[in-house]
C-alpha cells in the first residue's frame, strides 16, 4: 500500500471546502491514516517546498501555505499517488478536467486548493514531514476494504 500526503490548502479551508475535498478521496477508496488541522510554520513550509527553492515563486509558496490553517491528511491505498492526483486534477485549474477537485472548484494556479504527493518516494518523505509515526494509524482495516482492494 502506498501513502500520499494531501494538504487542504489555506484557500480551501477558508472557502469551507475541507469536508468536500476529503470526501472525494474517501469515496475514491483511499483510507485516512492521519489527519490534522495545523498552522504551517515557515520552517516546515520551506522544507516542504525545498525542491522549488531556486524558483522565483518559492517565497510566494511559503507565504501562501503559512497564511492560514491547512488540513494535512495522510492517505493509504493501492496506487494512492496516482489515485489521489487524478482526483485532484491538473495543477493549473483551467486545464483540470471537470469532476476533479481543481476542475470543479478552482480558477487560478496560485489558489488551486490542494496538494498531493507526486511520487511514492515524495509521499513517504512528505507524510514523515507532517506526521510522526505516533500520529499515524496505519494497519487498521476498514470493513469495506475487501470491496475496494483485491
Amino acid at each position: 500500500m502506498e501513502r500520499t500526503l494531501i494538504i487542504v490548502k489555506p484557500d480551501a479551508v477558508q472557502r469551507g471546502l475541507t469536508g468536500e475535498i476529503i470526501k472525494r478521496f474517501e469515496q475514491r477508496g483511499l483510507k485516512i491514516v492521519g489527519m490534522k488541522l495545523l498552522q504551517v510554520s515557515r520552517e516546515l513550509a520551506e522544507k516542504h517546498y525545498d525542491v522549488h527553492r531556486e524558483r522565483p515563486f518559492f517565497t510566494s509558496l511559503v507565504e501562501y501555505i503559512t497564511s492560514a490553517p491547512v488540513v494535512a491528511v495522510a492517505l493509504e491505498g493501492s496506487d494512492a499517488i496516482v489515485a489521489a492526483r487524478s482526483t485532484i486534477g491538473a495543477t493549473n485549474p483551467s486545464e483540470a478536467a471537470a469532476g476533479t477537485i481543481r476542475g470543479d472548484y478552482a480558477l487560478e494556479i496560485g489558489r488551486n486548493l490542494v496538494h498531493g504527493s507526486d511520487s511514492v518516494e515524495n509521499g513517504e518523505i512528505e507524510v514523515a514531514n507532517f506526521f510522526t509515526e505516533a500520529e499515524l494509524c496505519g494497519g487498521w482495516t476498514r470493513d469495506v476494504d475487501g470491496w475496494v482492494f483485491e
